[in-house]
């Protein structure tokens, strides 16, 4: 495993993911929306494809009973990653449908508030919103500082507020708009002081962090593997055993009851009841092998490398007039995260540029957080640079080069 301060070769990861073997690679600056896959996660998909594709939890010949062994230990390995048990794992699609379990899974009592922050990704807002426009809860948020970092007087002022009406904090670990990671465990404990349980969006936090749920003292955490060197439609949500408990299925169907009648039916416990239907057999097989290829990573090393590439990034574009940066000056507040906005230049213009001219690969628009871009009249949203652990500096100084070029091409 490296450790933290260890020089590290600049293929030590590049050569695990196919993509970047390739003669001329491209330079992949966009892991906050997808990361690319190692050739180990990738061949336990084919695996399961080509060589045992069958049913888990039900046919009991070779091939479902290989399955079912492979989900055990796909749970089990990601329970011990985020400090969890078994039981309180729960596979979902992604973290957007995790949050949905939990929002339309708690049993909602009159004046019930939601209290959220004020640049929220649309998965963890739309709920809330949906279920505010129903009448069944009063949706609540909190402002940022000015810098964009999270405001704990605000929050702990807002809880006072809200006082025994609220209901559940929902907070993301780390804004997918800017980087900037907010004091869960502080935000945690404030909430707990109110009597309310807090949901924490970790879609942007996992990937990057060491994180143990019991520390957090969090009630449900939720992430997607997809933005952690898993495959897509495969997601993960954490709920403490009592929380779960209390928790009705939005799934309920083939592997969730215990048994049933004409009009009543009665469900298994945790996660299966969570579970229902044939499930992403390949995503869940998948996701063991991503955490196992994380499990070689030390993620004190990570979090140095990805704020060094920002650095570059930020030192390289911060003095080009009239660009902006989005969230903190320093880049060490963003991780490896950077959002930039050009005055009167279009981001989708110059993102399309970045990809043609130089096969450099950033994301330009709201990043479902369209809420913030509005209350902020920012037309076309931003242009964002998200690293991860095969990034390399030299990258980081191509997309510099190129944007400022392609910035004043575009004046």
């Amino acid at each position: 495993m490296m450790k933290h301060g260890d020089i590290v070769p600049p293929n030590r990861f590049r050569d695990d993911f196919a993509p970047l073997r390739k003669e001329d690679p491209v330079a992949y600056l966009d892991n906050a929306c997808t990361t690319m896959r190692p050739d180990s996660v990738v061949d336990e998909i084919n695996s399961y494809y080509t060589v045992t594709p069958g049913c888990a939890g039900r046919s009991p010949h070779r091939w479902g009973n290989s399955v079912t062994h492979k989900l055990v230990q796909s749970r089990g390995l990601i329970s011990k990653f985020i400090g969890a048990t078994t039981d309180e794992i729960i596979f979902t699609l992604n973290s957007t449908f995790a949050i949905n379990q939990v929002a339309h899974g708690i049993k909602w009592e009159k004046d019930d508030v939601v209290l959220t922050t004020d640049k929220e990704h649309n998965s963890n807002l739309v709920p809330w919103l949906q279920l505010e426009n129903k009448g069944l809860i009063k949706h609540s948020f909190v402002h940022s500082n000015d810098d964009n970092t999270f405001d704990l007087e605000a929050f702990e002022e807002k809880c006072s507020t809200i006082g025994k009406n609220l209901r559940l904090v929902a907070v993301p670990q780390v804004s997918n708009l800017d980087g900037v990671t907010n004091p869960v465990k502080e935000i945690t404990k404030i909430a707990h002081d109110y009597d309310a349980e807090i949901l924490v969006d970790s879609a942007q936090g996992v990937p990057h962090n060491k994180v143990d749920v019991r520390q957090l003292d969090c009630d449900y955490l939720t992430f997607s593997l997809h933005k952690m060197l898993g495959p897509s439609g495969i997601g993960v949500l954490y709920g403490k055993e009592e929380c779960l408990a209390n928790l009705d299925t939005i799934s309920g169907g083939g592997k969730t009851v215990s048994n049933i009648s004409d009009h009543d039916v009665q469900f298994l416990k945790p996660p299966a009841k969570f579970e229902g239907g044939s499930s992403n057999y390949a995503g869940i097989i998948g996701a063991k092998a991503a955490v196992e290829y994380l499990q070689s990573v030390d993620f004190e090393w990570l979090r140095s490398h990805e704020v060094r590439l920002n650095e570059i990034i930020t030192d390289g574009v911060k003095d080009i007039e009239e660009v902006s940066i989005i969230g903190p000056d320093s880049a060490r507040l963003r991780g490896g995260m950077t959002s930039i906005t050009v005055d009167d230049i279009d981001v989708y213009d110059l993102s399309i540029i970045l990809d043609e001219a130089g096969s450099i690969m950033v994301r330009s628009g709201y990043h479902c957080v369209n809420s913030w871009f509005n209350s902020k009249d920012i037309a076309g949203g931003s242009l964002r640079t998200s690293v991860y652990l095969y990034n390399t500096e030299e990258e980081a100084r191509q997309f510099v080069d190129l944007f400022e070029e392609a910035v004043n091409a575009l004046r």
